[in-house]
């Protein structure tokens, strides 16, 4: 069955910019589809046209009518006394009516006898209670406090008036009452910009398990990986289709954009080919009208080759961070530091120390403190006690979660030109590396989107030389080729990283540290998200896996046949023992090599399954560590045999 019918849809806002251009697609139901593209490519304004928002120009949808459908983006207007627990509640509003009219019913029968009518009023109850039931209304409680505490919506929340709540807070509530209401066809813009991790896992969850048919669009890739199953691609007004998650889109793209430049490239070499064929005739033709004529012929043909255009890649940012090299012995010095605010505790650190090129990522709900640690560091805020300090050779750069200019009614390149004291033509070749061309170059700060302060805001901190990168929510706001563009820059910067993030793609590329904030609870963990994930979930804490690992390296067995004195002493050995050794160092080596390049080929396999990859990752890493260490012996060996073979 189709849920949800696009047929030829076309919309402008102005005359001749179709922002949707003839687009046509069906999502059958069960679905879970991705709506992919720049921003400002389309994709709200396909969701509002679906819901009724807005209205086509062109075209038509077709939802089925006995299908509910729900859109997370879109928050209807309650009356003003409402609390956020009232707004929860109307997802049962059905329910709360079938129950009205069972007690009316109820309080009939009880001074009735049993006559025709009575019979029929029982009849009617029988059918109501049925209802009652199938739709949940004895659980009605038991599952408002699923959702509830699932999105980690407070108590205290619950009680609040629902027109006083913030964006965030609203959308939560309003994804909980959609959830609630067991929509058939849920459409979700954005759903995880407003949701802790642990929210966003249950999301997940959920989605996973929901029945319905789901089309989201989300900048989350890592939601995607775990929650789709095909990929809408609105690029210049067409759509595009992938049938896969998110992973697979990224591979299936690129192998697009190859084979279509691999085509016009072969036809630009047939086009050349045929016009020096023609031009050759036409040489040896002079005077001669069949050759003449053939040489026109040979031209007809050498245009119509060019049936493809050349493939556009989307432009990216293509700038780097400029690093000053760390020199000293610690990046962050942290002693008997704590913070409180209203008399709930933040966090408590005793005493921690941050190394050069550590790459630190600081986890934790919404309102735990995250930015707050951050903050003390850049000494924008005082602890209550104890101190952050950092190295006398740190030099730190600072991108904040909300970005404000001293001037917001000052032009980009103004920007530029007096806050860094740059000529007019520098100050527009560096935005130009940032996307910023042409004529928005003059826009006014202030009325940047969230995203394009942020591209600014980088584009500055870059020009600087740094040693200490700290980033609040980084990825926020961005889309998908700009997340990209960070990533990649963030890649090549090889000095100290802090970064806050609920984006676990990105936490899970960088972080060989993490710093956890939980209900007043600070932990340091030394290791990458995923480690740190399954310490967690374990149980095991962060001084006991250290405690495990020392207990394990100091009773290890050495894994070679030579004892580990043998290796440091003079100690005779026979060369025919030292030859055995060899031989069986090699066939390890050339074992781990064969199992190393079998998961080399297994990542080929499983290209378009995300979580599959970060576990050949993690094998591959395993196994090189392995293959290292068996070299080294081996070297320490061979280097061994040579000697007794001089001495024989």
């Amino acid at each position: 069955m189709i849920d949800i019918s696009v047929q030829n849809i076309k919309k402008a806002f102005e005359e001749g910019n179709d922002i949707l251009d003839d687009i046509s697609f069906d999502i059958n139901e069960g679905e879970r589809v991705a709506l992919l593209g720049k921003n400002g490519a389309g994709k709200t304004t396909l969701l509002k046209i679906i819901t009724g928002e807005l209205t086509e120009d062109e075209g038509y949808i077709v939802i089925p009518e006995i299908k509910k459908i729900g859109l997370i983006s879109q928050i209807p207007v309650f009356p003003d006394d409402y609390t956020a627990e009232d707004v929860l509640l109307t997802a049962f509003s059905r329910l709360f009516e079938i129950k009205a009219e069972m007690e009316d019913i109820e309080t009939q029968m009880s001074g009735n006898t049993a006559t025709e009518a009575s019979s029929e009023i029982l009849s009617r109850y029988d059918r109501l209670a049925y209802d009652f039931e199938r739709m949940g209304g004895y659980t009605t409680e038991t599952e408002l406090n699923r959702v509830v505490n699932g999105l980690q919506i407070p108590p205290v929340q619950r009680t609040q008036r629902f027109d006083t709540l913030s964006g965030g807070e609203k959308t939560r509530i309003n994804l909980a009452r959609l959830i609630l209401e067991n929509t058939d066809i849920l459409l979700l813009d954005e759903p995880t910009n407003h949701l802790d991790l642990n929210a966003t896992i249950w999301l997940e969850d959920f989605l996973n398990k929901f029945k319905g048919t789901v089309l989201v669009i989300s900048h989350d890739r890592y939601f995607l990986d775990r929650t789709v199953n095909r990929v809408i691609e609105i690029n210049n007004g067409k759509a595009s289709f992938y049938s896969g998650n998110y992973s697979f889109y990224v591979n299936e793209k690129k192998r697009r954009y190859e084979a279509q430049l691999e085509i016009y490239n072969r036809q630009q070499a047939e086009f050349k080919r045929l016009h020096a064929s023609a031009d050759r005739l036409q040489q040896w033709g002079f005077g001669n009208s069949q050759l003449m004529k053939k040489s026109f012929a040979v031209r007809t043909r050498a245009e119509k080759a060019l049936k493809t255009e050349r493939p556009d890649r989307d432009k990216t940012v293509r700038a780097k961070f400029s690093e000053k090299e760390f020199r000293g012995d610690e990046v962050l010095l942290v002693k008997g530091l704590s913070k409180s605010y209203n008399q709930k505790k933040l966090f408590k650190i005793d005493e921690m120390l941050v190394s050069g090129r550590e790459r630190i990522a600081v986890i934790g709900d919404n309102g735990t403190g995250k930015t707050t640690l951050i903050k003390i560091i850049m000494g924008e805020e005082k602890p209550d006690s104890g101190f952050a300090r950092r190295g006398p050779s740190v030099k730190p750069a600072y991108l904040p979660q909300i970005i404000h200019f001293e001037n917001p009614n000052r032009s980009l390149i103004d920007t530029l030109i007096y806050d860094q004291n740059e000529s007019p033509q520098t100050a527009r070749n560096r935005l130009g590396a940032y996307l910023f061309s042409g004529e928005d170059v003059y826009k006014y700060v202030g009325d940047l989107s969230g995203g394009e302060k942020s591209r600014l805001r980088l584009c500055m901190l870059m020009k600087n030389d740094i040693n200490l990168l700290i980033l609040d929510e980084p990825t926020n706001h961005l889309d998908l080729a700009s997340r990209e563009w960070i990533e990649d820059a963030v890649s090549q910067y090889d000095e100290t990283l802090m970064f806050i993030s609920h984006d676990r793609y990105f936490i899970n590329r960088f972080a060989t540290r993490i710093w956890s904030l939980e209900n007043g609870t600070f932990t340091d963990f030394h290791g990458t998200y995923e480690e740190y994930i399954k310490s967690k979930s374990s149980g095991i804490t962060e001084t006991d896996r250290r405690s495990q690992a020392k207990q394990k390296n100091r009773f290890a067995v050495p894994q070679t046949g030579i004892s580990a004195d043998a290796k440091n002493t003079d100690k005779k050995i026979k060369p025919s023992e030292i030859q055995k050794e060899l031989r069986r160092l090699e066939r390890e080596i050339e074992k781990l090599e064969s199992e190393i390049e079998s998961v080399e080929k297994s990542r080929t396999e499983h290209s378009s399954d995300y979580e599959k990859l970060m576990e050949l990752d993690e094998s591959e890493a395993k196994l090189q560590n392995q293959l290292d260490s068996l070299l080294e012996d081996w070297e320490t060996t061979a280097s061994r045999s040579a000697a007794e073979l001089q001495k024989n």
